[in-house]
């Protein structure tokens, strides 16, 4: 599958949810800790909406810390702008040739899925990543990607229950492709979703 045309794809899906959310859906927390769904929101067209110029003033003003900056940009903006406006960043700007740090347009189609999931997961929507695009982020791990994103998978082996997948040697963490991005990428699940010895570590308090 071309990676851009996902990009897109996954975009208007996800500002089309977007326009779904109550207003108590947006004020709920994320999978992201202490960011709610507009914080994450407003973080995923944050490169669309910023200028170089502008992200590089951002950045030396959190003294050099992507961490920072990227905290600060997103409560800022999602206290400033409307959800349609934030829906509408993600819709409007669906072609954009924007990519993170690290990872080319693979690294941006992440960024977009696993945000995307950071929302979906905790409000309980049962919307479900495309198998192709899946595909194309789960085939691009590497130990160095997960560890980047704090990842704890030594001694486990993910195993896929609804795709033809595994990753890594070990004790056994099954669960769905889309569930087992998200532990590639770092993040507590929500009790029950996962199943194995391992689970445990993966599961949010």
């Amino acid at each position: 599958m071309d990676v851009r045309a996902a990009i897109a794809a996954e975009r208007r899906e996800l500002a089309d949810l977007l326009d779904t959310l109550t207003p108590e859906q947006w004020d709920a927390p994320s999978l992201c800790a202490g960011w709610r769904v507009r914080e994450v929101a407003a973080h995923m067209s944050l490169g669309f909406r910023s200028s170089l110029p502008r992200t590089a003033a951002e950045l030396l003003k959190a003294r050099g810390s992507l961490h920072r900056m990227t905290d600060r940009c997103a409560r800022r903006d999602a206290a400033a702008l409307a959800p349609a406006a934030l829906a509408a960043a993600l819709r409007e700007h669906a072609h954009h040739p924007w990519t993170p740090p690290v990872g080319g347009y693979r690294g941006a189609l992440g960024h977009d899925v696993v945000h995307g999931l950071d929302i979906t997961v905790p409000l309980g929507l049962d919307r479900r990543v495309p198998a192709d695009r899946l595909r194309i982020l789960l085939d691009s791990l590497t130990p160095r990607g997960t560890r980047f994103f704090g990842a704890a998978l030594d001694g486990v082996a993910l195993h896929a229950d609804d795709l033809d997948w595994t990753y890594g040697t070990g004790s056994p963490l099954r669960g769905s492709a889309q569930d087992l991005l998200l532990v590639a990428f770092g993040r507590k699940l929500p009790p029950g979703r996962l199943r194995g010895e391992p689970q445990a570590r993966f599961a949010a308090a």
